[in-house]
């Protein structure tokens, strides 16, 4: 009798902690509940010191492997983000191909799926063409995903940017976005990302599924109206799996702000933090510490180097400033203000336990960039938000956590044309969040939340049926003579 192994996927994962820690809680979950095992694909360009923590611990049947540094030189300086990420997922395609057919003649069992992370579809096209099920894991919003399938048709039936189209962008399901709202690679017409986007959206269209970090009870509609799409043959199928949050680590909790926070009242404090990537300006660090003091609320602030010219500078890690050599992002707020505040404020440089300080019964509040990650980290652990988006997909978050149907968070809005949020608009804001009568609506709808995001979780819940439904197709693919014949080798 053949030797039946356990199902195992390969994920591919694009470059940034936000994007790696996701791919590893979900090989985590599919080896602890549905006992498939999984090998993790990195990306040795643009890769981050940061992201090596998600990779550090894994259990027993999860394994990593990283594709070869391909050249960038040719690039622009100052080409995008995903532009930058784009390229080096086309120029390893023969290294993965590669790496798919050695691990499919493996005695080990093949493979028995294929997922791609949500910056990689064109990946598909290897695994589809090795005979693999292939399948994205959009590691953001399912209507993030579904403005990014609607980007080809937008090409092609505008001409204006964006930001400037007459009316609101109105897709199956979902709530109406405003052109500048869209993700920011989108902007630029001239922008050689705009075509990658539409490339992007196309790519997409060969996935056999869309296994999506979010749950029932926050995009419900959605899920809904992506359903009916799925049943006429429109798109592949969706699949809520999440939220996927990173586990409490003992490590993070020795952290020198964690005894700070125990030493506050309850719900007193508002974290702030931009995330991974997110970066603010110089003079944009300065109104936000001046405005935090001028607030009068309790606070926990991570602090980064500035950049001038870029809000995604810190994404791929390492220091970030454009301005002098200086070792210490706390050099770059104004001066005493660490001293001046040090009752109700801690400022910590470039790195905190996000999980663990949203978690504890003293943060009342979130100052948030709204990337996915930290959107669903507030959920579950029911803070209620203010957001400020700085780049990606995280105007279109902000519009959701606002939204009357979410209602987790308030908006920080800048009045001046040129973006800058004034210190008086950052203390009206932070007051409101923290005391005021709309935080308070929002800080009772971020516990129920908290208890939605919890029962999609369980055991039986619907993101535990959901994956389990995915598990299930792939081992009956697994069973077919096509896979089969595939998975012993038969290339």
């Amino acid at each position: 009798m053949a030797q039946v192994h356990a199902p195992h996927v390969v994920v591919l994962t694009s470059p940034g902690v936000g994007h790696v820690a996701p791919v590893a809680e979900l090989a985590t979950r599919l080896a602890a509940l549905h006992g498939v095992t999984s090998t993790i694909v990195t990306y040795t360009n643009l890769s981050s010191p940061a992201s090596s923590p998600a990779l550090a611990s894994l259990p027993p049947g999860i394994s990593t492997a990283a594709l070869p540094e391909v050249p960038l030189d040719d690039l622009p300086g100052g080409a995008h983000i995903v532009t930058r990420i784009i390229t080096v997922v086309q120029r390893t395609l023969p290294h993965l191909r590669a790496l798919l057919c050695s691990l499919l003649g493996s005695p080990a069992g093949g493979v028995t799926a294929f997922l791609a992370d949500m910056l990689c579809p064109a990946a598909l096209a290897v695994a589809r063409e090795l005979g693999v099920p292939h399948y994205v894991f959009y590691t953001s919003s399912l209507m993030s995903l579904a403005t990014l399938l609607y980007t080809p048709e937008l090409a092609r039936t505008t001409t204006c940017e964006c930001r400037d189209l007459p009316g609101p962008v109105v897709l199956p399901g979902c709530l109406p976005l405003h052109g500048a709202d869209l993700v920011d690679p989108v902007q630029e017409r001239t922008d050689p990302v705009y075509g990658l986007l539409v490339d992007m959206g196309l790519d997409y269209l060969h996935s056999d599924g869309f296994i999506v970090n979010t749950f029932d009870a926050l995009e419900r509609e959605t899920l809904e109206a992506f359903k009916e799409l799925s049943d006429k043959g429109v798109y592949a199928p969706a699949y809520a799996v999440g939220p996927f949050v990173r586990s409490f680590s003992d490590e993070a909790a020795k952290h020198r702000c964690m005894p700070w926070l125990d030493e506050q009242p309850d719900g007193s404090v508002l974290y702030v933090c931009f995330g991974s990537g997110g970066t603010l300006s110089t003079l944009q660090t300065a109104e936000l510490a001046a405005g935090l003091e001028a607030s009068g609320q309790r606070f926990l602030w991570v602090v980064r180097f500035p950049n001038d010219k870029d809000s995604s500078a810190s994404y791929f890690g390492g220091k970030t400033t454009d301005h002098g050599d200086a070792d210490d992002p706390l050099s770059y707020l104004p001066e005493g203000f660490a001293e001046r505040t040090r009752p109700v404020g801690l400022v910590v440089p470039e790195w905190a336990p996000q999980v663990e300080i949203l978690g504890h019964r003293a943060v009342g509040g979130f100052l948030t960039h709204c990337g996915w990650n930290s959107a669903l980290e507030t959920m579950a652990a029911g803070v209620p938000a203010l957001a400020w988006p700085l780049f990606a997909e995280q105007r279109m978050n902000a519009v959701k956590l606002a939204s009357e149907h979410v209602g987790l968070a308030l908006r920080v809005s800048a009045r001046r044309e040129d973006g800058l949020v004034s210190r008086e608009e950052v203390a009206a804001a932070v007051r409101e969040l923290m005391v005021g009568e709309k935080g308070a609506v929002a800080r009772e709808r971020a516990r129920e939340l908290r208890a939605e995001a919890r029962k999609a979780s369980v055991p039986g819940g619907p993101a535990h049926q959901a994956l389990a439904a995915v598990v299930d197709m792939w081992k009956c693919a697994a069973a077919s003579p096509e896979v089969a014949a595939a998975a012993g080798g038969g290339l």
